[in-house]
């Protein structure tokens, strides 16, 4: 008996007839769609099933219906509050063009005909159908959303923006302050939530609001560079100020010293985002840096991280072993902290015990105990340190080795049954062992319990879909670095282009590590006793095998992950 085929229709029906699907898939992917409440178009983009390009010419000759590039067309253009906000996120339906009595609407799913009514009864206009490539239509409906609200304190008064639930990390505190120094200016308050905000949607990691003494300005870092997002009056910045140490719990009458806090941004019942706040004084005012922090970059994975294949064996053997030191090191910013946690993740299993002391804590894991290093109390790393070792940990993870004593009571720990794990300010892994021998830390102590160094830098990562071929001569290419044999490979050198697409930031999206990975060998053990200097460690490095930044850098480009003028300028600075 033959089985009843699986009914399909519209849409789906077309694009298994021109094989871009199978049946089974199609089917799969209705139900999926239909269970997350999600168009099934947009499913089938996100999941990468099938290109949004060839959906949206399969459903053109399917229904008859023209296709438009949206790259292509002018945001100044569209009928401006004609549609509230909440219809077009809904229906993903933009409207891009009016015509007298005729509004024509830019979908992805020409059967989604419930848009093209809702629409039709809130503008009272007849609506016509435009096919558009989902990807594209996404990004649009964000871009033009956002350019609706100014970029100025006026016209804030969208009531999310009033209704957002912030609290401060620390709840020790009562919340009595909110009414000083206009801290409660409903604009203000708007101002700030919103730039928040944006900045959680566009990926960046860090906010600054700056004061200079006739402007005033706010920068968001996204992807390692910081880009200026709005210029407020200059007389706002005090209140600005105000708003974001209330919010952050700190003195706010205090203005002479530097201040530390936390925002934890309540934006659903399910999702939070914290914040660190750091204040500076400066010569016109509080420069306030807020670092957004991502409690999902410690759960990507080992693999996401950019390790090469020889370093991440490297790794994993070494924070499996029972004791010894491992550290990272690199400057601020370059993602020491989510290379420690990627590596506590792996550990963290219900037998062993993990610590960690961290200042301040910047991701939550469940199972693991974490301490926040208070110096105002006496709870300094060493402190924090001595009373983890009198719970019994199997695995310990230290911060930041600033001091001599942090370091002797790390090693001694490494030394007697503990995995330590920590993080130092440091150029490269040569440099690490010349730093801690500085301090003080006698060769012996270092040659018998450090493990591996990690050394590491964030290149930005070239846009997959606009990055571009570039011929450079063999004589510079052998200039940079690369070696004969590399270079007999005919490898493609990429670079950024420099207009961008929709899908990224000028050429760029996301960043990669670079790392340098050196394992401990008896060899580099016996030059750390001899006091050998950090060259002399790093040409034994070389001499074993271990590539250092430089040469991470290069493997990165010709793997066409990043580009030359990227690499040059985290390596070398150029």
């Amino acid at each position: 008996m033959a089985s009843e085929p699986i009914p399909l229709s519209g849409l789906a029906r077309r694009l298994v007839e021109e094989d871009i699907l199978d049946a089974d898939t199609a089917v799969a992917a209705s139900d999926e769609a239909r269970k997350k409440g999600v168009a099934f178009v947009t499913h089938l983009v996100q999941s990468g099933l099938a290109d949004s390009r060839t959906i949206a010419l399969s459903a053109s000759e399917e229904f008859g219906v023209p296709v438009i590039d949206l790259s292509a067309f002018d945001l100044d253009s569209i009928p401006k509050d004609l549609v509230g906000e909440s219809l077009i996120r809904q229906h993903s339906a933009l409207p891009l063009i009016r015509r007298g009595a005729r509004l024509f609407v830019a979908v992805s799913d020409p059967t989604n005909l419930q848009a093209l009514d809702e629409i039709k009864f809130h503008t009272g206009v007849n609506t016509e159908t435009i096919l558009v490539e989902d990807d594209k239509l996404q990004a649009v409906i964000e871009q033009f959303l956002s350019t609706q609200e100014d970029d100025g304190l006026g016209d804030l008064d969208g009531d999310e923006l009033d209704d957002l639930d912030m609290e401060a990390f620390d709840e020790t505190k009562a919340d009595d302050d909110e009414d000083v120094s206009g801290a409660d200016d409903t604009p203000i308050v708007r101002f700030v939530n919103k730039m928040l905000l944006d900045a959680i949607k566009t990926g960046a990691s860090d906010i600054h609001f700056e004061p200079y003494e006739k402007t005033y300005r706010v920068r968001f870092r996204t992807d390692g560079i910081l880009h200026e997002m709005s210029a407020p009056p200059a007389n706002l910045g005090t209140r600005l100020a105000a708003r974001l140490k209330v919010m952050a719990e700190l003195d706010i009458s205090e203005r002479r010293v530097p201040q530390d806090g936390r925002i934890k941004m309540k934006l659903s019942k399910t999702r939070a985002i914290d914040f660190r706040v750091n204040t500076l004084p400066t010569l016109w005012g509080e420069k306030i840096v807020l670092r957004i922090l991502d409690p999902s970059s410690a759960k990507m994975g080992i693999d996401a991280l950019g390790f090469e294949e020889d370093q991440q064996a490297l790794l994993m053997d070494a924070i499996h072993r029972p004791q010894g030191m491992i550290l990272v090191t690199g400057p601020t910013g370059s993602g020491k902290t989510v290379t420690l946690y990627t590596g506590l993740n792996i550990l963290n299993t219900a037998e062993r015990n993990i610590a960690t002391a961290e200042d301040p804590v910047e991701i939550n894991l469940e199972g693991i105990n974490q301490v926040n290093v208070n110096t105002r109390v006496g709870l300094d790393f060493a402190s924090a340190l001595r009373a983890f070792l009198r719970q019994d940990p199997d695995v310990v993870m230290v911060g930041e080795i600033r001091d001599i004593e942090t370091a002797e009571i790390a090693i001694k720990a490494a030394q007697t049954g503990h995995m330590v794990l920590s993080t130092l300010h440091t150029n490269s892994a040569a440099e690490t062992l010349t730093r801690l021998r500085n301090m003080g830390v006698p060769a012996f102590n270092l040659a018998t319990s450090v493990n591996l160094i990690i050394a590491q830098r964030l290149a930005r990562r070239l846009c997959a879909s606009c990055k571009q071929v570039i011929d450079v001569p063999k004589e510079t290419l052998l200039a940079e670095g690369f070696t004969e044999e590399e270079i007999a490979q005919n490898f493609e050198v990429f670079e950024a282009n420099s207009n961008g697409c929709d899908k990224c930031n000028e050429g760029y999206k996301g960043r990669v590590g670079i790392y340098e990975v050196v394992k401990i060998t008896p060899e580099i053990a016996r030059l750390i006793m001899e006091e050998g200097n950090s060259m002399q460690l790093a040409e034994q490095a070389r001499k074993l095998g271990y590539n250092d930044l430089r040469r991470g850098g290069l493997r990165k480009v010709i793997q066409g992950v990043t580009s030359l003028a990227e690499a040059n300028r985290m390596t070398t600075g150029h």
